[in-house]
């Protein structure tokens, strides 16, 4: 016991470590879930500032139905946050070229639909997309003030 005194500044740290790594545990487990609309609205703004032009094309137009709860599980079983808006999801896929690599992949414009005529959305169609530079997987083709739409 003498020697675990003598050593105090080791011991400190050592619990000081482990009620922070408590800290961190705890807060991974019970911080509040992102709303998944709201991340998605960041990440289209986030692209709209910083994102370069390719041109591309439209090559289909999907409408699915909302995610049911059991679809929507989350680590160790538990239920993902849930999505606000429940009204069918509207999909456009598209497909763009950047440095010899071609992209296809679909955005959800469900809440877009003031930015797109999905009556004159047809595949084939050609669109400009914006994509981060840095990743050039991560593109959008409607954003809240923005569309590559013609």
């Amino acid at each position: 016991m003498k020697e675990l005194l003598v050593d105090w500044k080791l011991m400190l740290a050592m619990g000081g470590a482990a009620i922070a790594a408590l800290a961190m545990i705890a807060y991974a487990f019970f911080r509040p879930a992102e709303d998944p609309e709201e991340a998605e609205r960041k990440r289209r703004l986030h692209l709209n500032q910083i994102g370069r032009i390719a041109e591309g094309q439209i090559v289909d137009l999907v409408q699915r139905p909302p995610e049911s709860k059991e679809a929507r599980k989350g680590l160790f079983g538990s239920s993902a946050r849930p999505l606000k808006d429940m009204r069918p999801r509207q999909f456009v896929s598209y497909s763009y070229l950047i440095s010899g690599v071609t992209y296809h992949t679909a955005q959800d414009i469900t809440g877009l639909e003031s930015q797109v005529r999905l009556e004159r959305l047809v595949a084939g169609q050609p669109a400009s997309i914006k994509y981060d530079a840095a990743n050039p997987s991560d593109s959008i083709l409607v954003a809240d003030d923005w569309s590559g739409l013609r």
